[in-house]
């Protein structure tokens, strides 16, 4: 370990944050919004001394329990980069959207920021070990702010979600296990290497048995969880409706994209041979979780409940790139199909992030202009009294259907880009669930903006200074990357050749 511990401060920050939050009662927002502030100028410093070469940068190396194969072992690429940029962005966000919290909000804040330190250990644990204690953090406070902090029905979405993740939390820690006691290391760059020359699966088949697939699909569960995969996916609708809007958008912006990070980081470097092997099923269930989070957000009716099935869509597309390139590599036109598709899912994974944490902000203004009402069929015509309300949120929305010179456009383009060639099929079923979300979407935003006004919210408030003013850098964010989308691929892409350098199938 050499210089300042930089990824180490990246959780220590909010952790503290938390600590002081605690005790702080009324004042607990305005201490949190100081320490996410905090935790987005150090991610901005991590993203922007993400090695250019693809490999790991401020690496962090201790030993920890030596005989035990647990090492302190913390680093970044363009990947893990990302995410933290990501999560430190969307917290923020969060904690800014959570104005009203008048009941403990000392202890509100300070969940919330230990959920984001949460975040920061996932994105940047490179041991399974230390991986999996912050995978675990960032579930108990969670639990806890939609259990104490959540609508009417927010005990059986707390107690739904906490039962999913933590089955697929076993069902991580006993596949690890079994490789640890063929490998005797949980190190993720030593089991890539054993995967990649063919030791990790001999050395498993010599202690275990033929049990490769079964461990593969179990470490595939867990993260099918999280992300989630259909049909692992029913915990979510409930738990994104009944959480309060902020812990809406850490859950969609932030905590959604540890399953799909835990795919690439984790699942596809060491059991890439074993799910290339049943290629076609991880397709048909990514096609499954595109069409059908789309065709169930079509039928309801309040807006947080919509906008969750479209997150289950979105996040969809980051399957189905991932699943595609489970095949060997054949020739440059493969090499460069996967990569076109790869570039696109961490595009995708960034920009989903953003954009549905921004929709469910303005959800919650809705809420706080209303009294908690989210109904589609309650509004109509708020674009009379709230044009520029009506005006930002259409351009998150729009994010969200993936209109050109948006962010939501690029990384869908490049994941189908890829796609196309390396499983057409896949790709031209999958194209059923573009269609019924802008569908979706025109639909909310015909019946929500336009039309005649409704008497009731005939003087519904519009954006006032500090919220335009709040929103403002995200929307711009939004066009950025719309138009300029190498801001972000031009360090992405040597990670992506080096993470498909490195993946056996």
């Amino acid at each position: 370990m050499n210089g300042l511990p930089i990824l180490t401060l990246l959780m220590a920050l909010p952790l503290a944050g938390a600590l002081i939050s605690w005790f702080a009662g009324r004042h607990a927002r305005h201490i949190a919004l100081v320490f996410a502030g905090l935790t987005l100028a150090l991610a901005l410093y991590v993203w922007f001394n993400v090695p250019a070469t693809g490999g790991m940068g401020l690496v962090e190396l201790a030993p920890w329990v030596p005989s035990l194969g647990i090492e302190y072992h913390l680093g970044v690429d363009g990947l893990g980069g990302l995410m933290v940029l990501l999560s430190a962005i969307v917290a923020l966000m969060a904690i800014d959207a959570a104005k009203h919290v008048y009941r403990l909000p000392g202890q509100f804040f300070a969940l919330a920021l230990m959920l984001e330190a949460g975040l920061m250990g996932s994105f940047t644990a490179l041991n399974f070990f230390h991986w999996f204690l912050f995978w675990e953090l960032s579930l108990i406070p969670a639990f806890f702010l939609i259990k104490l902090w959540g609508g009417p029905k927010r005990g059986p979405a707390a107690t739904q979600f906490f039962v999913y993740t933590m089955v697929g939390s076993v069902a991580l820690l006993l596949g690890f296990l079994a490789l640890f006691l063929a490998t005797h290391t949980f190190d993720f760059a030593q089991l890539t290497a054993m995967a990649a020359n063919g030791a990790l699966s001999a050395a498993v088949n010599a202690k275990l048995g033929p049990v490769m697939l079964v461990l593969a699909i179990a470490v595939l569960a867990g993260f099918a969880v999280k992300v989630p995969i259909a049909p692992f996916h029913t915990w979510l609708p409930d738990a994104y409706a009944e959480a309060p809007s902020p812990v809406t958008m850490l859950l969609t912006g932030a905590m959604s994209k540890m399953g799909v990070y835990g795919l690439l980081r984790i699942a596809i470097p060491i059991f890439g041979a074993q799910y290339a092997s049943i290629r076609p099923w991880l397709l048909a269930l990514a096609v499954l979780t595109i069409v059908m989070g789309a065709w169930a957000a079509v039928v309801q009716k309040d807006l947080k409940r919509v906008f969750a099935y479209s997150s289950v869509n979105h996040l969809g597309y980051c399957l189905l790139g991932i699943f595609a390139i489970a095949i060997p590599t054949a020739g440059p036109a493969l090499l460069d199909a996967k990569a076109a598709a790869l570039d696109g899912v961490i595009l995708q994974m960034f920009n989903h992030g953003i954009t549905a944490a921004a929709i469910f902000w303005f959800i919650a203004m809705m809420e706080e202009r209303t009294g908690g009402v989210r109904g589609i069929d309650d509004f109509g015509g708020l674009r009379k009294p709230a044009p520029v309300f009506t005006g930002l949120m259409g351009i998150v929305l729009f994010s969200s259907l993936g209109l050109p010179g948006l962010n939501g456009f690029v990384g869908e383009f490049l994941i189908f880009r890829g796609v196309f060639t390396l499983s057409w099929v896949a790709a031209t079923v999958s194209i059923l669930g573009l269609l019924i979300t802008a569908a979706v979407i025109l639909t909310v935003i015909q019946k929500v903006f336009w039309g005649p006004v409704n008497e009731k919210w005939a003087a519904f408030p519009e954006l006032h200074g500090s919220e335009r003013l709040a929103v403002a850098p995200v929307l711009l964010l939004m066009f950025l990357l719309g138009i300029l989308p190498q801001l972000i691929i031009g360090s992405v892409n040597p990670t992506v050749m080096n993470l498909l350098t490195h993946w056996s199938f």
